[in-house]
């Protein structure tokens, strides 16, 4: 999709410092091709969905990426994502070069021109060309502003930013002092430091017996907990064992609440298994793919849907319901529920790095509300003696901990049962002192780092 740049009424006066006295070559911002611009152009109408809309980028990528060939949707995915990951750090620098704030899909293509130029290795003549080529579209005089702009910043950024606190500037306030009061200062600034980075891909393989098979075949590696970990693997689609459901897209941390669950319930036989907030449904597959009978419930139609591709492409079958959890019960009490809640996502950051700009502080709570509605029907769901995993994959405490505590203290039918490290591949550190599951992103710096997740297993007593 085209980036829109509306320019309403009469041109706006931008001021800008200028360039420094240089031989610049108009024949390198001559020639650009189509699918580059039409790249950086997705991006920037990403970036403004995000920022400006209010719109989660994932619910637009595919629209705003429809003509694009996969190469150039992968490279419009990696300018977003690195313009919202670095945009405190970006604007930061451009606040150095412009003496007032030009219209902001003029800031947008600025901020996508400094990604390039700063933190991807562009080189100057593609990132400022490109941008100056879009420029010119909507105004001649924005083609001056942002030749001149993204010059600059070639020449004087990678100083700018040696000397910024990037991990402190990319976070907000409200979650760096919440995970500041609740893991210290060491862990919050190895979470945001981890957050600056791009994810690895990481896989779940349907045969537990052909991880190492897959690993291999991928050029990836084993992770102690079983997932294989891939790098610079390129568009998953076009993987080896994609098509033929050999696999499926899971971060490590995800995989785990599936894992303990499964764990706990090794000695059943037939295992009966409510999977709740199932949507896209990783989880689900785990749990079928290892020998149990799945009720799959969402509420949203549009994420059953992705749901009932990814068992199709993986040969695997589950009992999809559409419904609301708190209400939906099943037609007989079973043998576990895997909640794995909605929550704030903020141990997704680095997958998600518009998440920071779409959430705030006041929504916690509210999500939490939610949390322990749904925990109190899960505990409905399960037969005497039954177990039920609770997950989010947040790092906020109002939606680990809390909701657990909560449930604990006013129901008197519910146990806290210790997760074994052997649930987790031996991996001590994802067990808390009370036997919780914890992941935090700055765990794991020798393999790649993993998203954040918390996980409490429960139990309900055999005679209520």
């Amino acid at each position: 999709m085209a980036c829109v740049i509306d320019i309403v009424g009469s041109v706006i006066a931008i001021g800008v410092m200028s360039p420094p006295t240089r031989n610049t070559d108009r024949q390198e911002h001559a020639s650009v091709p189509t699918n580059d611009t039409a790249a950086r152009a997705a991006a920037c109408d990403l970036l403004a969905g995000v920022l400006r809309r209010h719109r989660r980028a994932n619910d637009n990528f595919e629209l705003a990426v429809r003509s694009l060939e996969p190469r150039d949707r992968a490279f419009a995915r990696l300018l977003y994502t690195t313009a919202l990951r670095r945009l405190r750090q970006i604007d930061l620098v451009l606040d150095v070069f412009l003496t007032k704030r030009p219209s902001d899909p003029i800031i947008d293509l600025l901020r996508i021109g400094v990604a390039q130029l700063l933190f991807l290795d562009t080189p100057a003549h593609a990132a400022v060309g490109t941008s100056v080529s879009m420029a010119k579209r909507h105004h001649e005089r924005f083609g001056g502003l942002v030749n001149a702009v993204l010059r600059r910043v070639s020449e004087k950024g990678p100083a700018i930013i040696a000397d910024q606190d990037a991990a402190r500037l990319v976070t907000p306030t409200w979650l760096w002092d919440s995970w500041l009061e609740a893991y210290g200062e060491p862990v919050t600034r190895g979470m945001a430091e981890t957050h600056l980075t791009e994810p690895p891909l990481d896989i779940t393989v349907k045969n537990p017996l052909r991880r190492t098979e897959w690993a291999k075949r991928l050029g990836g590696r084993m992770l102690p907990t079983g997932t294989v970990r891939c790098k610079n693997a390129g568009r998953v689609q076009e993987l080896d064992g994609f098509a033929e459901g050999e696999w499926w897209v899971q971060d490590a941390a995800a995989a785990l609440p599936a894992k303990v669950l499964l764990h706990a319930l090794y000695s059943q036989k037939n295992k009966a298994v409510v999977d709740l907030c199932a949507a896209p449904g990783g989880k689900t597959a785990q749990l079928v793919s290892s020998g149990c009978d799945v009720t799959a419930v969402d509420v949203d139609a549009k994420r059953l849907e992705r749901l009932h591709q990814n068992l199709s492409r993986l040969q695997l079958k589950a009992n999809v319901v559409e419904g609301d959890a708190i209400a939906w019960r099943p037609s007989a009490p079973v043998d576990a529920v895997l909640l794995d809640a909605p929550c704030s996502a903020t141990g997704t950051v680095r997958r998600h790095p518009d998440l920071p700009f779409l959430k705030r502080s006041k929504d916690i709570a509210l999500l939490a509300e939610t949390q322990c509605s749904l925990l109190r029907a899960a505990v409905e769901m399960v037969k005497p003696g039954g177990l039920i995993f609770y997950s989010v994959c947040s790092l906020q405490p109002q939606e680990r901990r809390l909701v657990v505590e909560s449930a604990l203290s006013k129901d008197e039918r519910l146990s806290l049962e210790k997760i074994l490290p052997s649930a987790v591949g031996g991996e001590i550190q994802f067990i808390s002192k009370r036997g919780e599951l914890r992941s935090l992103p700055s765990q794991w710096s020798e393999h790649g780092g993993l998203d954040g997740f918390y996980g409490a297993l429960l139990r309900r007593t055999p005679y209520s």
